[in-house]
């Protein structure tokens, strides 16, 4: 069991939302990556710890989208993505959240969440969501060099492929804070 002071941590829940959520995830399907942040976020909202959902989303034409050159860019839909896909998940988000749209793959570059957590004395971050190796890594890496301690819930994220997910875990994330499992982290009021 981890337990984490209430007053100084905060839980990230990354692209828990329509579009994504309907996409393949392993090696944990998004339904259960879902199930469990929502029972980690209630866990959070009721130690009242801040709650921090982020999801990605763009203008139709992705005038906001990151343009540099890649050899594998993305592959995204004339037009925009379809209506509702950048909404979270039905159910998972209360009033009390804090909402970070971004516009890229990690949550705190572009975005106020930086300013949002140090104004509410945040210094651990427990992050989940979905892609491991993309929006939760990125953002994993970020909490990490702006000094926040990092805990990652292991089941409550998943990626494109089982082997993404554990390479993430097994070798990067361990350098980077703390895994654990989402039932073993406990906050203390």
């Amino acid at each position: 069991m981890l337990t984490l002071p209430a007053a100084a941590t905060a839980l990230i829940l990354i692209d828990l939302q329509k579009g994504i959520l309907a996409m393949p995830a392993e090696p944990y399907s998004g339904a259960a990556v879902l199930a469990n942040g929502q029972a980690l976020a209630q866990r959070f909202r009721a130690a009242k710890a801040p709650v921090v959902l982020v999801n990605v989303a763009f203008s139709p034409d992705f005038g906001d989208a990151l343009k540099v050159p890649v050899d594998r860019p993305p592959q995204l839909p004339a037009g925009g993505f379809p209506p509702g896909w950048a909404d979270l998940a039905d159910g998972l988000a209360e009033p009390s959240d804090i909402r970070i749209t971004k516009r890229q793959w990690g949550a705190f570059h572009g975005t106020e969440l930086d300013l949002q957590l140090r104004r509410r004395g945040v210094t651990t971050v427990v992050l989940g969501g979905i892609s491991t190796n993309i929006g939760v890594e990125s953002t994993a890496r970020a909490a990490h060099e702006h000094g926040y301690a990092v805990v990652l819930a292991e089941d409550a994220t998943a990626s494109r492929s089982a082997a993404m997910h554990a390479f993430a875990f097994d070798n990067i994330f361990p350098q980077l804070g703390r895994v654990v499992k989402a039932d073993d982290i406990a906050l203390q009021r």
